[in-house]
């Protein structure tokens, strides 16, 4: 039995103090151990890769819509195979450098292979039992396939396949089961490199963790390029030679049917735990009812000295929110501090066109918590201030939710261009002591600035009615 000082699962955010830890302790020995190649989901099959694929296809989009500035440009083509190789250049050299990294430290052996739990602090790997006085578990999580009839009878692809390059050329069609996040992303990518693009999903809302606002003009503005079907199930899918899937699908409130044919199918139902890999029940480790490590507060799982964090405790699957838990485990278990996990402002970004951003709570969420009489709306469109006009943009907004007595920032929702950019600006004061709305008040903003309808989006607080009446003037009113 080899025996650690750390035993750390998956090689994304967990590696994020490992520097330290070793300068600190030069004898320190920690085992790594990753059955995918190293580097995280994100880098290795999600938010990197993906967001080199899509940023072509957001050129192609700004360039289609060019005309209405007075710029006459053509896009001669899209080659898809340019995009994903370059794609993959850039993933690999990343990839390979950690890999070079991890095996040539002296105080870390590198296992790139499968692990489980036989008992507490003890687990398998590459044939060898290895045990560790601490145990950080970022074990990522696997693309979700729903169990759909004929699904597994014929080549489908999920993000992670894309990513691999497992689709080698531009499909003529592709068919998306799912309305959320990758879907929209995807979708967007395909549709841009010039494939005929249909999301099928099941919520009658695309986008359905997003403000139904946002999500009907997301769906407006993404379905002048691809066909959206929310409110829609696919209920079996079957080959039709040579080579084109046939998809049986069901309006989930009328009960009426229809099918659709693509060349290629693309799953991306969301992502689930990987536990069943794991077996961390054996390492006296409990899971939640959904199959994610269940941690508390502070990040501790149910067996003392044993961690975890990112994807692997399931609250949110994005990389930034697994290197804030990171950083929390690395004070709770190393410096011995008692940190909880604060997730009162998490952000997120649906990279497609128009992209989208958003942190904290919803409106309805607000109302909710506080009361409708104790929440204001902020709202300002893109084209109200001079740089939006200049940039001849329509209907794109920054939504601000804020408490009526002490203008505390609830939430902030954007759809836009460079929606995740100028939400920062509203999550940075979001971790201030008071999170109040003053500074953004206060503070003197460039003019003509695309930032200005930020802060003019918090200079017209109204309440939730008002706010909806203005929806309805302009013609964003959902419902």
């Amino acid at each position: 039995m080899q025996e650690y000082d750390l035993i750390i699962l998956g090689s994304g955010s967990g590696m994020n103090f490992v520097d330290a830890l070793i300068q600190e302790n030069p004898k320190i020995r920690i085992a790594v151990i990753d059955k995918d190649e190293p580097g995280g989901i994100c880098l290795t099959r999600g938010c990197i890769p993906s967001k080199i694929m899509v940023y072509p296809a957001e050129l192609v989009r700004t360039m289609e819509d060019a005309d209405a500035l007075g710029i006459e440009a053509d896009v001669r083509g899209v080659s898809y195979e340019k995009i994903m190789k370059r794609m993959r250049l850039i993933i690999d050299r990343d990839i390979d450098a950690i890999k070079e990294g991890l095996s040539s430290s002296e105080n870390i052996d590198y296992f790139h292979a499968v692990a489980e739990f036989v008992s507490p602090y003890t687990l398998k790997v590459e044939g060898k039992t290895v045990r560790g006085k601490m145990i950080f578990l970022g074990s990522g999580s696997r693309a979700i396939v729903p169990p759909i009839k004929g699904l597994d009878k014929v080549r489908y692809h999920t993000s992670d396949s894309i990513i691999r390059m497992e689709l080698r050329k531009r499909p003529e069609s592709i068919a998306i089961i799912g309305g959320g996040y990758i879907a929209a992303e995807f979708g967007h990518f395909f549709s841009a490199v010039g494939s005929k693009v249909t999301i099928i999903g099941r919520n009658p809302q695309f986008l359905p963790e997003e403000e139904p606002e946002i999500s009907a003009l997301a769906k407006r503005e993404l379905g002048r390029h691809i066909q959206i079907l929310t409110g829609h199930e696919v209920r079996e899918v079957e080959e039709i030679p040579p080579g084109t899937k046939r998809l049986h699908v069901v309006e989930r409130q009328t009960g009426r049917t229809k099918t659709l044919d693509a060349r290629e199918v693309l799953v991306a139902a969301g992502r689930g735990p990987e536990t069943d890999l794991l077996h961390p029940e054996r390492g006296g480790v409990k899971l939640t009812k959904d199959g994610w490590i269940e941690t508390d507060e502070y990040l501790a799982t149910s067996q003392p000295n044993v961690w975890a964090f990112g994807d692997a405790d399931g609250r949110f699957l994005f990389r930034h929110v697994a290197n804030y838990e990171s950083e929390v485990v690395f004070y709770n278990a190393v410096r011995k501090q008692k940190v909880k996990v604060d997730y009162h402002a998490i952000p997120h970004a649906v990279f497609m066109y128009p992209e989208i951003a958003g942190v904290g709570l919803k409106e309805k969420e607000a109302i909710e918590q506080f009361g409708e009489a104790k929440v204001l709306i902020g709202f300002e469109r893109y084209e109200d201030t001079a740089k939006g006009e200049a940039m001849n943009v329509r209907d794109f907004f920054v939504k601000v939710v804020v408490a009526r007595d002490s203008l505390k920032i609830l939430g902030a929702h954007i759809v836009g261009p460079h929606a995740s950019v100028l939400i920062q600006e509203i999550i940075n004061l979001m971790y201030t002591s008071d999170q109040s709305a003053r500074p953004m008040l206060d503070a003197i903003h460039i003019h003509p600035s695309l930032s200005e309808v930020v802060q003019r989006a918090f200079g017209s607080l109204m309440s939730p009615k008002e706010y909806h009446h203005r929806l309805g003037h302009y013609g964003l009113a959902v419902g």
